[in-house]
């Protein structure tokens, strides 16, 4: 190999990890590890091991799947999301906010649909996170955020009423009007016993933070609930509460064999819709529980590692069976505050989790379904964040409009069109606030080149008879340039010979403001007007020259500063008024 081959070789490699921003925080972290370190990061794994237990059997089981997939999927996904992501502290695993979403993907094309739904949204993942749209993620709307997820936290609650009750019942709709009917028709059936271990058990896990907030309550809860239960339920014959034994019968204590999937056109586009739904989801919450663990340990997460990370995690988990991974915030919050620093504590809180499943799953068969609903029911209300939704309304209306339709559409009909009509309609309020704020002005006679600026020194410039300035004070892009060509269709009466069209402050220029301009320049050749661009920046100076103007209007009447062209106008204007 020569020389020129080496380093030909070299800067190709420096190039490629310059284009793909993939590096995780775990290699950066055991570069400078310490004993100490290892100490602190395995007692928060282990802490975080034992919270994440119950929340991944509930969320299992709320989905649709069994606790096992639960299980599995908060191994393996916190495995990977831990190894891959971006964030040094970020656990990830099943989260509530996949739970319906999950739950009608199951419902409509089955388990196999979930499938193949998870893959896609991990390979959607990744390609964000490769194409370095991590930041563009976080700006998605606040409004929309708080609205799916009130919207998602009220449907979590509302799947929890029958095991909370003791209803007995089995085909339950999946709408959310239905599905409240017939609960207030089925009252009559309300369990006592049922009722009873499900209030106790939302004592407990209300009652233990204020105790110990290092306590899992959730865990204390299911300890507790599930001895008394059993203890119950031998010595007396008359208490009985269905059990997750009872739901799905004995479970595996063996990670699933690998299996894949079939991958076809037909399915790939009856699936992508739900599978852009999980991947927004999961971008959303990873990097919102992200942002949250960096604002406490000061860190800071690279973006489009951590979507990297979570396509890895969703790309592995549907091979083993497993449900949608994310970032969880609140099992990143414990890991935070038991002192947690490095990745290596999300990879122990998944191997506390494998030996768990390995060792005492037989001892799952025995906790009650009430208890589970209300372990989930106290997620909920932790996730519907009504004192946000009650802040957000003190907002401008857009942003309540926005919260309320996604927060309804979530609720009422599905999570994906939620997401989809709340983003549409959070861009057609967002460019109606542009457009409205974007100012077009008119100038004769006298301009002030300081007008609008923070100079001290004013010089006023004499604007020549028949010379007309316009200044866009704002992006030229579509909305705008309508608005512009309105403003010039109903011009003043005096035709005027020459148009100054002041873009100081026109950051870019899109393909419509492009065409208008187009459109403004010819036709106002065809009535004897010459243009002058005044003020163009070197961005939109070049998408100017690649849409062809600099030859349609010269390049010399393109000038960077309004003396120059205002200069040029004159001249153009005292040649127009010499007789010809």
């Amino acid at each position: 190999m020569t020389l020129s081959q080496a380093v030909g070789g070299e800067l190709a490699g420096r190039a490629v990890r310059k284009a793909v921003d993939f590096h995780p925080k775990l290699f950066h972290a055991l570069r400078h590890y310490t004993a100490s370190r290892l100490k602190t990061d395995i007692i928060a794994g282990i802490v975080v091991g034992i919270v994440a237990l119950p929340l991944a059997i509930a969320f299992g089981i709320a989905s649709g799947v069994s606790p096992t997939i639960g299980l599995v999927t908060a191994i393996i996904g916190g495995f990977m999301v831990s190894f891959f992501g971006g964030n040094s502290v970020q656990i990830g695993g099943p989260t509530g906010a996949f739970i319906i979403i999950v739950y009608n993907i199951i419902g409509q094309f089955g388990l196999h649909g979930l499938a193949v739904a998870t893959f896609m949204a991990g390979v959607i993942l990744v390609l964000l996170g490769l194409f370095r749209l991590g930041t563009v993620i976080k700006f998605i709307p606040y409004p929309i955020v708080v609205g799916f997820t009130a919207g998602i936290a009220l449907t979590i609650f509302s799947t929890q009423v029958n095991d909370f009750l003791g209803l007995g019942l089995r085909d339950i709709p999946g709408q959310f009007i239905p599905k409240w009917g017939l609960y207030l028709k089925s009252l009559a059936n309300i369990d006592m016993c049922t009722l009873g271990t499900a209030l106790v058990s939302l004592f407990i896990i209300v009652l233990t933070p204020k105790v110990s907030k290092r306590l899992p309550g959730a865990l204390i809860a299911i300890i507790l609930v599930t001895a008394a239960a059993y203890f119950l339920s031998s010595a007396f014959g008359w208490y009985s509460v269905e059990t997750i034994g009872d739901r799905f019968g004995t479970m595996a204590t063996d990670i699933p064999t690998p299996h894949g999937f079939t991958l076809n056109m037909a399915t790939i586009n009856m699936l992508l819709p739900s599978a852009f739904t999980i991947a927004v989801l999961g971008a959303i919450e990873s990097l919102l529980s992200a942002t949250v663990a960096d604002g406490i340990t000061g860190s800071h997460t690279n973006s489009n590692t951590e979507l990297i990370g979570q396509g890895i995690a969703n790309i592995t988990v549907p091979f083993f069976g497993g449900i949608p991974v994310t970032g969880a915030i609140a099992r990143t919050m414990t890991n935070i505050t038991n002192g947690g620093r490095t990745p290596v504590a999300g990879i122990v809180h998944a191997l506390v989790l494998l030996i768990i499943f390995l060792f005492a799953m037989p001892l799952i068969n025995y906790v009650p379904m009430a208890t589970l609903a209300a372990v989930l029911m106290v997620v909920a209300y932790n996730m519907s964040g009504w004192r946000t939704v009650v802040s957000v309304f003190k907002s401008p209306k857009s942003d309540i409009s926005v919260l309320l339709v996604t927060f309804i559409l979530t609720v009422v009909f599905d999570l994906t069109i939620a997401i989809e009509i709340g983003l549409l309609l959070a861009v057609v309020l967002f460019l109606r606030r542009v457009t409205e704020n974007t100012e077009i002005k008119v100038y004769s006679e006298q301009l002030d080149v300081a007008e609008g600026t923070d100079l001290s020194q004013h010089e006023v410039l004499d604007v020549a008879k028949g010379v007309s300035v316009y200044e866009i004070d704002g992006p030229f892009f579509f909305g705008v340039a309508t608005k512009f060509d309105e403003l010039m269709r109903s011009a003043l009466t005096d035709k005027p010979s020459v148009r100054i069209i002041r873009m100081r402050k026109v950051s870019f220029i899109d393909a419509t403001g492009l065409h208008n301009l187009e459109v403004l320049i010819r036709s106002s050749k065809n009535e004897g007007i010459s243009v002058v661009l005044s003020g163009v920046k070197d961005n939109v100076r070049a998408s100017l020259e690649h849409a062809g103007i600099d030859k349609l209007i010269g390049s010399e009447n393109i000038c960077d500063h309004i003396t120059k062209a205002v200069r040029m106008a004159n001249l153009i204007a005292s040649d127009a008024r010499k007789p010809r």
